[in-house]
């Protein structure tokens, strides 16, 4: 039976997307500018697989950086529920000027290079499934 997960490719790469196994992951990254750190939390839905946007939440706000309507500031995080409607793939931009983004699952937190070197141009993260463990 395919197991879920994420498949992470480079936009300028014709090689195959590596796969990561998980039905429940966390983006995160700094802002590169303002230093602000900022999480999302993603589903990973079957039939077809697709993601879903279920939290996110933003270590304080800064210029140009508010969190939107809605948001509770808890802990120093305004956390809040993303708008639906979530465009696959997601689009990351990873230059070698800023700190790489982090995929986190209840078992780990790593840089998004520890399965994909940046090419320094745009990574491709979407849902998908892969051969079974």
């Amino acid at each position: 039976m395919p197991v879920l997960g994420l498949c992470l490719a480079l936009a300028a790469s014709a090689a195959a997307p590596v796969f990561v196994p998980g039905e429940h992951f966390t983006l995160a990254w700094t802002h590169s500018i303002e230093k602000v750190r900022w999480e999302e939390d993603y589903a990973v839905l079957p039939d077809p697989p697709r993601l879903q946007a279920v939290a996110a939440r933003v270590r304080g706000s800064a210029a140009g950086m508010e969190p939107p309507p809605g948001a509770r500031l808890q802990g120093g995080w305004y956390h809040y529920t993303p708008a639906p409607g979530l465009q696959e793939p997601l689009r990351l931009t990873r230059s070698e000027f800023t700190a790489d983004y982090a995929l986190c699952t209840a078992q780990y937190c790593q840089p998004l290079g520890r399965w994909l070197p940046s090419d320094g141009g745009v990574t491709l993260l979407r849902a998908c499934t892969g051969p079974p463990d």
